[in-house]
């Protein structure tokens, strides 16, 4: 088989049957409302992409810390939950499968942009140095704070295992 003709044959991605070997890349949109919650216009964009077959979103904060930008969506309190459900039924009714692409952005942030206000965590305590986009201009990203091992041990399940895949599932199934 070549390998053109390989990307259009149905496959299996773990438990997942897909249409073809094709995805839709993720791209920010930063269009979630101010608390994290996918709204109607995230429903409604993925929804009309979901005939390609496998969606797969813009990048998702695990948890409050995971967040660098304004308006990115999060995936850690009931109401962004329930968010990603209508995305989910969104992408299911058109035919698609959605993955909800986990990021936490560690010292690509500014306090201004989370919703506690605390400096970013990282794995050490040395500045990107670089501006980054808040809701009131263009800012330097601060030196983060370093994070221990029980922030890590915190922090961990939320990406790694079925911890946060109990609420993730809730919004994808």
């Amino acid at each position: 088989m070549s390998t053109s003709s390989s990307l259009w044959q149905p496959f299996k991605l773990g438990r997942v049957e897909l249409p073809h070997r094709l995805a839709m890349a993720p791209l920010t949109r930063s269009r979630a409302n101010a608390d994290g919650t996918p709204g109607l216009l995230a429903a409604t964009y993925y929804g009309q992409r979901a005939s390609l077959g496998l969606v797969i979103t813009e990048g998702t904060q695990p948890s409050a810390d995971g967040q660098g930008y304004p308006n990115t969506p999060g995936i850690h309190t009931p109401e962004q939950i329930a968010g990603w459900r209508e995305v989910a039924d969104a992408v299911h009714a058109g035919g698609g499968t959605l993955f909800i692409q986990l990021m936490h952005v560690g010292r690509m942030s500014h306090p201004d942009n989370t919703p506690h206000r605390r400096r970013p965590g990282a794995p050490s305590a040395i500045s990107a140095d670089q501006d980054i986009f808040t809701a009131t201009g263009p800012k330097k990203t601060p030196v983060p704070r370093e994070l221990s091992m029980q922030d890590i041990q915190r922090l961990a399940p939320w990406i790694s295992t079925p911890s946060a895949p109990a609420a993730i599932a809730e919004a994808a199934a």
